[in-house]
């Protein structure tokens, strides 16, 4: 399967597995609770999926690799107490809390969360010594004398032996303890999440023109050679880096992060390329609806891989636009709860006390941040909201430091001012990018006609989750019409699989 069906898999087993009665207790029992073994190649998102898992059930994430782990550092160390049995004082063994389990027990105790994933990556790949404890971790929850916390879902990982020479073959009465999930990497799956992570726009166009260079193993004369979809994702966070340094990027930087001299120099190629498209067609031109004649007419006469790198980059812009607009969308909302805590108390106050509630709320901000962050529950949006919310709230307190305002209700109308300027600064933006998507179909109509562009305009603001947020959010004409003519809502699963389809090689 792909990693995207494993995701839900395993989402919809932990949801199960916390699945409680009446009485409060969990309607699957720890011991009938089979841990996840999540099998596949290395780089295509075991781990991302085991984060994005736990944000969005709202509980706590605990990661371990087990590659380094001793039988000691797993199961706890020995050491010697007393104990009185029938009279007699003896001396027995005990042990040490487990290291892994110890992580559990800090992290519920630091973030407050009561219920999580365990996540336990490399498992196959367990030393010598540690292998025999497995099947009763697996079976019955427990490393040496302590017991993984109730409310704690069991996931693991690991890569086939092709790909790790440490890998050990888990026998059968091992592996009738787990519910295996085998994993492929497949392009398609991962360019939605690539979209909404912004992957690199010319890492997407050039996956789009050459899907079998997304994921690759291969033995050379140099020894193994192999990409993966982690060693793009890395690349990408160094391409926008490499920009906004105005560095040069060669073959010598993509071949750190793919590991094929092909390839590389394929990618290198078409990012200079793909950087000389940008600056002769002008993208901000034609999205202000100021398209030169000479890009209209290069774009009409463009061969396919052009026509579909143009549009991936208008696209990239105008989603990237989209994007802003629903974070600030969502952090204005989320601000909303603590202003309103904030006018209550400036009602016949002074600005003392609005400065004391302020700072009241900023402290719980800080407290829920500093929460999910531990438990390893907070996602990327989440955390940019939470940090935008406290820094409007930081800094309303210095501004009333430094101006002379008397009352509390004064001290609130000038916070709600500031509000309401966010609010108003947010609908300018919306307008700016309404007519930015309105300008990017009248390019794609005028100079692609009756071509697969515009099938593949509405597909992906389809699919990407903020510009269908925002055009359901703000609505948007063009989208609409074309949606109805290419009946994309009743057929969407058909026109994904065809322009996946598409030769573009």
């Amino acid at each position: 399967m792909n990693i995207k069906r494993a995701k839900e898999y395993i989402k919809n087993s932990v949801n199960l597995y916390l699945k409680k009665d009446e009485f409060g207790e969990y309607r699957v029992p720890v011991v009938r609770q089979r841990p996840i073994f999540l099998l596949g190649a290395p780089g295509i998102g075991k781990t991302a999926i085991m984060e994005q898992i736990a944000q969005e059930l709202g509980i706590a994430l605990v990661a371990y690799s087990m590659t380094h782990h001793t039988r000691q550092s797993a199961l706890g160390l020995p050491f010697i107490t007393k104990k009185n049995y029938a009279g007699q004082e003896v001396s027995v063994s005990e042990y040490t809390m487990s290291e892994i389990i110890a992580s559990v027990y800090d992290t519920m105790e630091q973030s407050g969360f009561k219920e999580g994933i365990l996540f336990l990556d490399e498992i196959n790949c367990v030393s010598e010594t540690l292998a025999p404890s497995m099947l009763q971790f697996l079976q019955y929850k427990v490393f040496g004398r302590h017991r993984v916390p109730e409310g704690w879902v069991i996931v693991t990982a690991g890569n086939p032996p092709e790909f790790n020479k440490s890998v050990r073959e888990f026998d059968v009465v091992t592996m009738d303890r787990l519910k295996l999930l085998e994993v492929e990497p497949e392009y398609r799956i991962w360019k939605e999440y690539g979209v909404e992570r912004r992957i690199h726009n010319a890492i997407i166009n050039y996956l789009d023109l050459k899907k079998d260079h997304f994921y690759c193993m291969e033995m050379t004369v140099k020894g193994r050679s192999y990409v993966t979809a982690r060693g793009w994702e890395d690349l990408s966070q160094m391409l926008y880096l490499y920009e906004e340094e105005q560095l040069t990027v060669e073959e010598s930087l993509v071949g750190q992060y793919i590991r094929n001299d092909r390839i590389v120099k394929e990618f290198t190629a078409y990012y200079d390329l793909y950087n000389k498209y940008k600056k002769d067609y002008h993208i901000e031109d034609i999205l202000d609806g100021r398209a030169s004649v000479q890009a209209m007419a290069r774009a009409k006469d463009a061969a396919f891989d052009e026509r579909l790198s143009l549009l991936g980059m208008l696209l990239d812009r105008v989603q990237a636009d989209m994007k802003d607009i629903m974070e600030q969308g969502a952090f204005l909302k989320d601000l909303l709860t603590p202003l309103r805590n904030i006018k209550e108390t400036a009602v016949q106050s002074m600005v003392e006390q609005v400065i004391n509630q302020l700072d009241k709320q900023a402290e719980c901000r800080r407290r829920i941040l500093n929460n999910l962050q531990t438990a390893n529950s907070l996602s990327d949006e989440d955390r940019k909201r939470h940090r935008s919310v406290l820094a409007f709230l930081e800094a309303r307190r210095k501004e009333l430091f430094v101006n002379e305002l008397t009352g509390g209700e004064e001290a609130f109308a000038y916070i709600k001012d500031k509000y309401d300027t966010a609010v108003a600064k947010m609908k300018q933006d919306t307008i700016k990018v309404q007519r930015k998507l309105h300008e990017l179909f009248a390019f794609v109509e005028e100079a692609f006609n009756e071509g697969n562009e515009m099938l593949i305009l509405v597909t992906e603001l389809t699919v990407n989750s903020f510009s269908a947020q925002f055009i359901a959010t703000f609505g948007c004409e063009d989208y609409s019409r074309h949606n109805k003519e290419l009946m994309l809502s009743e057929r969407k699963e058909g026109i994904k699989a065809q322009i996946s389809q598409l030769e573009l090689d």
